[in-house]
């Protein structure tokens, strides 16, 4: 389980860097919502390859709370819950509320990307 600090500090942050797999792959920015006590991420691009199918098959990783931040170890749980995914629906439509936000957060709403929903777990 993350820290209060952790996740209020992921709350209020644009960006959660993940790195999917093992240190063979490198860290990515990519938009995070936190609802009560827990970590979600959804995958924009879902192409072959990307860190949604690495989390999907080895279900570890490790986060960043900023580019050069200290490593944390996750592990990565697919979201099935409709009701959940609609959760992280709203949560990005609240926390991403720029203008150049809106087509992205519209976005997230398809299936393909909200099938790409996952919930990160901290290992430490």
């Amino acid at each position: 389980m993350f820290s209060r600090a952790t996740l209020d500090a992921l709350a209020r942050g644009h960006y959660l860097w993940i790195r999917a797999g093992d240190d063979a792959h490198r860290f990515l920015p990519i938009w995070s919502v936190v609802h009560g006590r827990r970590l979600f991420i959804r995958s924009w691009n879902v192409k072959r390859g990307g860190w949604h199918e690495v989390f999907a098959k080895e279900k570890r990783g490790a986060i960043k709370l900023s580019r050069t931040g200290a490593e944390v170890p996750v592990r990565a749980i697919r979201v099935r819950s409709e009701r959940t995914k609609t959760i992280v629906d709203d949560g990005f439509a609240a926390k991403y509320t720029r203008p150049n936000a809106r087509k992205y957060v519209k976005g997230f709403r398809t299936a393909r990307r909200r099938d790409a929903t996952f919930e990160l777990l901290s290992t430490t």
